[in-house]
Parts: structure tokens; sequence; C-alpha cells
């Protein structure tokens, strides 16, 4: 770890045991952290790739879960040459759960066209709450409320909005407790009940597995001719919603591993996430997998949810004084009546992910050592890498071990060079952004291709995986994500919405008027003060 920094850059709220640091922790670069172990290379296990997560896993994007076929472990399938045995859950319906904001727009522009007057045109407002409306009847009264019949358990075990403590208790029984019968209200026009819907199709509710966790589930799939690949990909959302609340409430100890009781807390304290990953670590290790990649957290401060305002105080800080809602500019925020989250308070949740990756490392190393096959995927080096405003923009606060990502050669020839800003368009044409989706926290398709090559490129090189061809014929070196495919499919790079030329403009917009993001990216949690409301 760096060295800490001065009192001066630490919130006094902070947990004494966070430990504050100037850079950002630096990556491993040996997946293996220099401890060999010998694989088992006999035979072939039945099912090749299981992913346990939460929405990165999922493959959510643009406010909702839809084209899980896009996600990374789908994607990760598909290069396998076993997308056709790959088992993942599936969202039809307009646009999936809970509010696709790429949809919506689309469904605007051809109602009211390109131009960004229709912003004030009275008629708008009604038209959004009508949309909302026809998607909420879909889900919760309509065909979007009945789980379709599964044929096995899903390879993809990932929820969005899970943290650890969701991850290692939710169950179908739990998630059917808790949902309530919908109402058909006037205001809050989102999906009720949104992620436990969303959670039952994960869990694939074949009647005898009401009591089964995620981790219970992957380890039938062990039982039944093995794992080759298993990736563990959780933590996020145990600091996420302090970013996306722009609300930091650290967990306490009575009651942060309490599924009723700690849905108050939007960060972690260090301590309790790791009594969490502790518990998650023995659940893996039981269950039967050749290989198993264990994925860092990202800085959730880069994400462009909450944008940056203001001069920052010292050259070379890689934080701005002021976190607030991303369509408020430098010249109206008013710290007096916007809601935000201070520099000193995005360096404390930064340092306090770094304090998870480091568990999770140390996780890693604790199993080699009992010659277990685990691997360290740095997720969050891959974020800092392509962060546009933090370090490619800013080269004085770059920290010494950086270097940029260097993009496939399909996205690199991609006019403009795909971003981490926000998407705006130009007409048809995206004029920035590229990376991350309408929501600010989820990557676009090709986003989602990226991180998919790089497990890939873990998969074949440290772990041995084979990848083969759909008939079954092993592919040459180097194997590579077919990112023209994903160009293609990703609607947001080959043809955004044209009312979205400024993408900050719309999102503001359509928040104020509907109240439709924040309760779409709200989650689960309930923060003090969280937008106004």
């Amino acid at each position: 770890m760096t060295n800490a920094v001065s009192d001066r850059k630490r919130d006094p709220r902070t947990p004494e045991e966070v430990k504050i640091t100037e850079e950002p922790r630096p990556p491993e670069t040996d997946p293996t952290l220099g401890i060999q172990v010998d694989r088992n290379k006999e035979g072939e296990p039945k099912h090749r790739i299981v992913a346990i997560g939460d929405s990165l896993t999922h493959g959510f994007q643009s406010g909702a879960i839809f084209n899980t076929d896009l996600s990374y472990p789908a994607i990760i399938a598909r290069e396998l040459g076993w997308s056709g045995q790959f088992r993942y859950p599936a969202y039809g319906g307009y646009g999936g759960l809970p509010f696709n904001i790429e949809l919506f727009a689309r469904d605007l522009e051809r109602k009211f066209g390109e131009k960004i007057d229709w912003f004030e045109t009275p008629l708008a407002p009604f038209y959004a709450r009508q949309f909302a409306d026809e998607v909420e009847d879909y889900w919760e009264r309509g065909p979007g409320a009945r789980n379709p019949a599964v044929t096995g358990i899903n390879h993809a075990l990932a929820v969005y909005g899970w943290d650890l403590r969701d991850a290692l208790e939710r169950t179908p029984a739990i998630c059917k407790s808790e949902m309530k019968a919908p109402k058909d209200s006037l205001l809050n026009q989102i999906v009720e009940n949104h992620n436990n819907l969303a959670a039952l199709r994960v869990l694939s509710d074949l009647g005898q597995n009401q009591n089964s966790t995620l981790f219970d589930l992957a380890g039938e799939l062990g039982n039944d001719g093995g794992i080759e690949t298993l990736i563990v990909f959780l933590g996020a959302n145990n600091a996420l919603p302090a970013v996306v609340q722009l609300c930091v409430v650290w967990s306490e100890e009575d009651r942060y591993d309490d599924l009723k009781r700690n849905q108050i807390y939007t960060v972690w304290r260090p301590s309790h996430f790791t009594r969490e990953l502790d518990r998650i670590a023995e659940k893996v290790s039981a269950i039967k997998a050749r290989h198993v990649i264990w994925c860092t957290i990202p800085h959730v401060t880069i994400v462009p949810i909450a944008r940056g305002v203001g001069v920052k105080v010292e050259p070379g800080s890689r934080y701005f004084p002021y976190y607030t809602r991303p369509w408020i500019s430098d010249r109206e925020f008013n710290p007096r009546k916007d809601p935000y989250i201070t520099e000193q308070q995005a360096r404390a949740i930064d340092s306090a992910i770094d304090q998870y990756n480091q568990a999770i490392v140390n996780q890693v190393r604790r199993a080699r050592q009992r010659r277990l096959d685990w691997y360290v995927f740095e997720t969050a080096a891959l974020l800092d890498r392509l962060a546009s405003r933090r370090y490619i923009d800013d080269p004085v606060a770059r920290p010494s071990w950086w270097a940029p990502y260097p993009l496939p050669s399909e996205l690199a020839a991609l006019n403009p060079v795909p971003d981490s800003k926000f998407l705006t368009s130009e007409g048809q044409k995206r004029a920035s952004g590229g990376l991350i989706s309408l929501d600010g926290v989820h990557p676009t398709t090709i986003g989602y291709g990226i991180l998919a090559q790089e497990l890939v490129n873990l998969m074949r090189n440290q772990a041995g995986v084979v990848f083969r061809y759909p008939d079954g014929q092993p592919r040459p070196d180097p194997i590579t994500v077919d990112f023209t495919r994903l160009i293609q499919r990703d609607t947001l790079i080959n043809q955004p919405p044209s009312n979205i030329k400024s993408g900050l403009d719309f999102l503001g917009w359509a928040d104020q008027t509907t109240y439709l993001l924040r309760r779409a990216l709200f989650f689960r949690r309930a923060c003090r003060d969280f937008w106004g409301v």
C-alpha cells in the first residue's frame, strides 16, 4: 500500500480502520501471485464456465437487465465454443428490468424527434409516464410476472444489486417472501419487486431449489460433472450505493450481516467486508471447480454517474472537490441545495475498496498455498487504465504504475475512439463515450467485450484452458473475442438515440420529470437524504 495521506484529506466520519492513501493500490501483475500449482488436466469438466456475481456479471446496462446473451460470461462461453450449452436467464419484454433508459430514449425520439425542444413540450412528461406504466404492467401483472420454464441450473449465477451478504443468504424462498402485491402508483412508476423478479429467474426455480443460494447452485453444477472455470465477481455493491445515492453511510457492527437491517448502509467497513469474504471463500472452496478466477472491485468513483465538479485543490490530485449528479455543471452546482459527496469521502470510498481488493488477493494467496488453482483478475486496474477524466485527461494525476489500456484494434478504429465518458450523439452518430452505457455505471456491449477479452487471456495464458470451435476442434492462439460482432450488436455504438446529443441534459430531464432514473438505479437500499427525496 502507498503512504497514508494527511489528516486534512480524511473525512472525519470515516472509520479509523479505513487506511486513506495517496495513490490507488498497485495491481497484481501476476494472476498466480508467484505461487505455482499443479493443474489437473485429466478429462474435461461437464460445465465449462460458471460465473457468480452481481450486475456486472448479470449483464446490466442502461438501467436494465435485458441482453443477457451479451454478458461477459456469455461472450466467453461463445469463444469457448460452448454457447449452445451455456444457460442464462432471459428478460424479454419492454427492455427488461427495471427500466431501460435506451429504449425510453428511442421511444421519445420516435414521438418527439431529436431536437432538445421536446424537453419543454408539455406532453413529453405524460408520455414518459405512460411508457413507464406499460413497463410496470408487463412485469407486475402481465407475462413478465411469471417465471419461464427452465431446463436446468443456470451457468450465469448473478443478480444486479446484490452485495456479499445477498449472495450468501438469498434464496428463492426469501425472494418470494419479500415480494409484496404491486400497486399501480401514479408517481412511483418503477416495477415493484423488480430485483426479486430478476433474481428468481437467475436462481432457476426448479421446485427443489427453494432454499438454494448462488453458491449452492454452483455446487450442484460442480457435483454434476464438475466446473472447468468458475468466475467470482462480487463486492461492488458493498460500495457503489454511496456513489449512486451520493450518500456515505458506513456499515456498523450490529447489523452489517443482517439481510433485513443492513439496507441503510452504502459502504462497508473493510473489516466487515473481509468477514463476509471469508464466508464466501469457504463456500467457493467447496465447489468442484478446476480453476477459480476472483475479480477485484473497480473504483466506483470513476464511473460517470457521479460527476466531479470544481477546481482541484492540488495539481495532480485524482479527486475533484465535489461529486454530484452528472447533469449538474460546474457553473450550476450549489452545495447548499445539490446532493454531493466530497473529495475526502470519495477518497475514503476508494481506499476502502483497495482494502477490499487486498482481502481478495489474500484469499487467492491462501488458496494457492493450499494447492488450489485460484487466480486474481485485476478489474480495478482495468477500469483505472480506461478512466478518461481521472487519468487520461490529467496525466499529472496518474499513479506510478499506470499505463493506458490498449483497446482492441476493432475498437481503436472507431471514430471517435470509445472512452469512459458519458455517451452523447450527433444525429445518428456517437459523439463521445462508448464504454459506459446510459445509466452511467454499467458497461456497454463493447465494454463487456473488453472485460471478456481480459478474462479469456487469463484463462488461456495462465490457466491453460483450451478454447474450441463449436465442432470441438481446438482454436489456435491467440484467442480473440469477436469484437466485430459485438460492435454490430451494440446499438449505442452503431446507432445511438439521436435525442441524446447532450446525454446529461437528457438524463437530467428524465430524472426530474419522472423520477425514473433515480428509482431504477436505487437498487434496494434506503439512504437518508437520497436525491433530496
